[in-house]
């Protein structure tokens, strides 16, 4: 478990670099995901070794929400003018979202009919 923190963290530490060397231009934990996903999808990484701190962290997922949700107490008047734009922004990422997976998984299932009947 301590050797799948040490990795979680590492790429975590790596993606704020990569973040500080981009000038900020993506947040430094996404980079550091993006870096481990590659990692172990390339298999870079066992995933194995990561397999169990995951495990507890996306278990214990809502104490990752606490601090996002007290930062919105703390801006609440600013999030109330601005709370159209938020809504629309959010409206419109849902329905990309939802659009991009129903596409992606409809090509998925096209190329597992095929590969059925090969």
């Amino acid at each position: 478990m301590i050797k799948g923190l040490f990795f979680i963290l590492l790429f975590y530490f790596l993606g704020e670099i990569c973040s500080v060397l981009l000038g900020g231009f993506m947040p430094g934990s996404i980079i550091g995901m993006i870096l481990l996903f590659l990692s172990l999808f390339f298999k870079l990484l066992d995933p194995s070794r990561v397999r169990d701190a995951a495990t507890v962290i996306t278990k214990n997922m809502a104490v990752f929400f606490v601090p996002p949700a007290v930062g919105l107490m703390a801006y609440a008047e600013l999030i109330s003018k601005s709370i159209w734009s938020i809504m629309l922004a959010i409206i419109i990422s849902t329905v990309l979202t939802i659009i991009v997976v129903a596409l992606v998984q409809e090509k998925m299932e096209k190329n597992g009919k095929k590969r059925k009947l090969k």
